[in-house]
């Protein structure tokens, strides 16, 4: 049974083996399954595994195959498991990747040649049954004669390409030709006349999105898309996963980036077959042969995991954000919205930024494939329009886009999608002329899946596969890192503009997930998230005390940094948002070890944040004099004498009701319908920043010996806050508890309780039953009026919860504390006497 897992993030540094010398830590604290980022081979030195070149070998880096199978067999031994990430929708464009290779070489002869999602017939003649290969720091001409593109031997001396680093293979005709070039030179043109011979054409790294012809992972130009629908793709990628399934070794999968694919729907009931079928040969083994697959699923706003999907559930980013919306104050909204407006300018409404931002997208970083889409549409005898004409009203309407992704597939539309796209339809005719407007109701009627002809498939097919990339490229990687109103609610999965969720619509979408998919992942920190769990729940707080933080903020800012030319106002703004959300409970300024570490991650999370927003700089068009001036003003605050410490004194105050709202977020994440989910060293203090900082090693010798700290007795909070050991005694108890008793958790009734009093709109109470079986769960949110001027999260809870309650039914039993082993009982609990001790309370059965 999956009861909880944890989230690892293998590489080279932190391998198979070295996962396996941690389980009797999981195992400790509760974990039932490992969770394990893609083993299958990568890229050599990759950090994460999602640049794959062999799907049938486990990664010679983490280990192989042998270490894989000592890690299966150790978590079996232990009652644990495994969870294998793996990657159906592209790989890596990399030389070293066989089928890439042989398609490099051969061209549209090659045996791969439909495996990757090219379009080997674009328009015009330069690119007619070749690839566009942008891996050049300049145009072939000039990297030619600087000596970037060049032959060499290789090590059976049949002569390679080399271009930028890459070692490219050669067309078996024009061996002849490189031999006599690479022994002999030659003159420009017979080197032009070299590469015209290639089934690849060398080009300028820009050039890849106005002229590529292949599916990209967004817009990365070394992933290529893999066309995981025909059925030899599919048992070529599936045969490894599919083979450990059987065998025992893994217990489940979790697939990336699901909206990538051609097909999701079809591709999860195909995967659910073939799990289906391989179960069998578990259940003589003794095995369930019951598999558990969670999609990568980014769920928009009143939009729901597709009912027909045989999966489990998503991996957790929808709850992710409810949690953390739960916390937050809506009456923080509005003034925290106001401080943003008036000073960093005056802002469209958001909608209208995230549909200038597509816009930008569609024509700077997506014009090829915008254009193979219009010159789709162009083909359908229905419309009557050329790609020039479609291609405008394609461009509006894809940029008001409301979800990632339509789901028509196999001739059949759904239902849900024909709202999803009059919506976008309604919004872009308000950019558009009559004309316009009439082609593109056209254009909707014709792409509403019910044609199965192949012109109509190829152009839903391409449509489908490009809003995916164009909305995560909008809001998580632009309008994330531009809008600073409350950073706390920036993150992955989260609805732009959303400030706070009440609880209404929590518990709504908790009896939704328990009543659709039980088993759905839990997550509040993952390897992609913007801000660590602990970081978001500082933040929050600043929306129960918005005038305040404005007030300080307005000076702060006004004071910091000395002489130095500051950089533009929001980057000041969301800098200093980081740096209070991210400051470690315990460190000084004057740690000069601890400063220089944190500034340096600061700094890190900055320069990216930058390139992101893609205003001031950005990856393509870097600014350098604007990042060097962000750089020194980042600097300057450290030679400021009161600038970080007045940080350091706001984090010190935030701190103890930011614990409050991280404590209740792992509370609810344990204790709701659903499979907890652990990232990597979360289980303590979270205060990391994007990647690469949300995926440094852990200090497993420091939670090792925090967990053998606490015992088993009662749990006194003033003693655990600071170090994280309040956090990781909570995970701890909980996912204990819930291997005591599983089936109360997987299967358990979920009742939300009535909370009466002065309080009461700051709690939720859950009552979660099965047979004899019970957990009363209790949470609370907005703790900063009554934490103020507190060092440590200790609070009058009598002078706090006056008459508040929470009631229970007549027949409910004698209570438990799982932390401080305090017995309640009665009808009506009080929680000033609840949460005296701890701001939680998570109560078993009195035994």
């Amino acid at each position: 049974m999956i009861r909880a897992t944890v989230r690892l993030q293998l590489h080279a540094g932190f391998t198979l083996d070295a996962a396996g010398a941690q389980l009797d830590y999981y195992d400790a604290l509760g974990i039932s399954h490992l969770y394990l980022s893609p083993v299958a081979r990568a890229r050599r030195g990759s950090t994460h595994g999602y640049d794959v070149i062999d799907h049938a070998q486990v990664n010679p880096e983490l280990g192989g195959l042998a270490a894989l199978r000592r890690l299966a067999g150790a978590a079996r031994a232990r009652g644990m498991g495994l969870i294998l990430d793996i990657v159906p929708n592209h790989m890596a464009a990399h030389p070293d990747n066989r089928w890439w290779r042989e398609v490099l070489r051969d061209g549209p002869a090659s045996a791969y040649a439909d495996w990757f999602d090219i379009d080997w017939r674009p328009p015009g003649r330069t690119l007619r049954g070749r690839v566009l290969l942008p891996v050049l720091t300049c145009g072939a001409r000039a990297a030619l004669a600087s000596g970037e593109i060049g032959l060499r031997a290789g090590s059976d001396g049949t002569p390679a390409l080399h271009a930028n680093g890459l070692d490219l293979p050669l067309a078996p005709a024009s061996l002849p030709m490189a031999a006599l070039l690479l022994h002999h030179g030659g003159t420009p043109a017979q080197w032009h006349a070299l590469l015209r011979a290639q089934a690849y054409r060398l080009a300028w790294w820009r050039s890849a999105a106005q002229a590529i012809n292949w599916r990209r992972f967004f817009e990365i130009g070394d992933l290529v898309g893999v066309r995981v629908e025909r059925p030899e793709v599919f048992d070529a990628v599936h045969a490894l996963p599919l083979a450990l399934y059987r065998a025992g070794l893994i217990d489940g999968l979790r697939i990336d980036h699901v909206d990538g694919l051609a097909e999701p729907g079809a591709y999860c009931r195909r995967l659910r077959a073939e799990l289906a079928q391989a179960g069998q040969a578990r259940a003589a083994r003794g095995l369930s042969a019951e598999p558990y697959v969670v999609v990568e699923k980014i769920l928009g706003d009143k939009e729901t995991l597709r009912a027909d999907w045989p999966v489990q559930g998503t991996t957790g980013y929808d709850f992710m954000n409810e949690a953390s919306a739960w916390l937050h104050d809506a009456r923080g909204a509005a003034p925290l919205a106001a401080f943003w407006r008036d000073n960093a300018g005056t802002w469209p409404h958001w909608r209208e930024q995230l549909r200038r931002i597509r816009l930008r997208l569609l024509r700077r970083h997506f014009g090829a494939e915008r254009r193979a889409l219009a010159r789709s549409l162009a083909d359908l005898p229905e419309l009557r329009a050329s790609a020039a004409a479609i291609d405008p009203v394609l461009t509006q309407w894809l940029a008001c886009f409301p979800v990632y992704r339509t789901y028509a597939e196999g001739g059949a539309g759904q239902a849900a999608d024909q709202a999803w796209r009059q919506t976008a339809q309604t919004r872009a005719n308000a950019h558009l002329d009559p004309a316009q407007q009439a082609l593109l109701a056209a254009l909707c009627l014709a792409l509403d899946g019910r044609m199965a002809d192949a012109p109509h498939r190829l152009a839903l097919r391409r449509l489908q596969q490009l809003t995916p990339p164009l909305a995560a490229k909008a809001l998580e990687d632009t309008w994330f890192y531009r809008d600073g109103t409350l950073l706390s609610r920036n993150e992955v999965g989260a609805a732009p503009a959303q400030i706070a969720l009440g609880g209404g619509a929590l518990r709504r979408s908790v009896a939704a997930r328990a009543r659709r998919h039980p088993q759905a992942l839990l997550a509040t920190a993952s390897h992609d998230h913007k801000r660590g769990e602990d970081v978001r729940a500082r933040l929050a707080v600043l929306s129960e005390m918005p005038q305040q933080w404005c007030d300080w903020a307005r000076q702060w800012l006004a004071d910091a940094g000395g002489s130095a030319a500051p950089p533009a106002w929001a980057d000041r703004y969301m800098l200093l948002q980081t740096l209070v959300g991210a400051w470690p409970a315990d460190l000084a300024p004057d740690d000069q070890a601890g400063m220089a570490a944190l500034l340096r991650r600061v700094a890190a999370w900055q320069a990216k944040a930058l390139r992101e927003a893609r205003q001031r700089s950005s990856w393509t068009c870097p600014d350098l004099a604007y990042e060097t001036l962000c750089a020194r003003y980042l600097r300057a605050l450290a030679d400021d004498g009161a600038a970080l410490p007045a940080v350091a004194a706001l984090a010190r105050r935030l701190a103890p009701a930011g614990l409050v709202n991280s404590l209740a977020q792992t509370a609810l994440r344990l204790g709701l319908p659903g499979v907890p989910d652990l990232y990597q060293g979360c289980e303590t203090w979270d205060l990391s920043l994007v990647d690469p900082d949300n995926r440094r090693a852990v200090d497993y010798a420091a939670r090792r010996g925090a967990l053998a700290s606490l015992g088993n007795g009662a749990l006194a909070l003033p003693e655990l806050w600071r170090d994280g050991r309040a956090k990781q005694a909570l995970v701890a108890r909980a996912l204990q508890w819930r291997r005591e008793q599983p089936a109360l958790f997987e299967h358990g009734a979920c009742r939300w309780l009535r909370v009466s009093g002065a309080r009461a709109r700051h709690v939720l109470a859950c009552l979660r039953t099965r047979g004899p079986q019970q957990a009363l769960i209790v949470v609370p949110r907005a703790s900063a009026l009554a934490l103020a001027g507190q060092t440590g999260p200790d609070r009058d809870a009598a002078a706090h919860w006056r008459d508040t309650c929470v009631h229970l039914p007549a027949d409910a039993p004698p209570w438990r504390d799982i932390l401080t082993h305090a017995g309640h009982q009665g009808r009506a609990l009080a929680l000033s006497e609840l949460l005296a001790r701890w701001p939680v309370a998570l109560c078993r059965v009195q035994s």
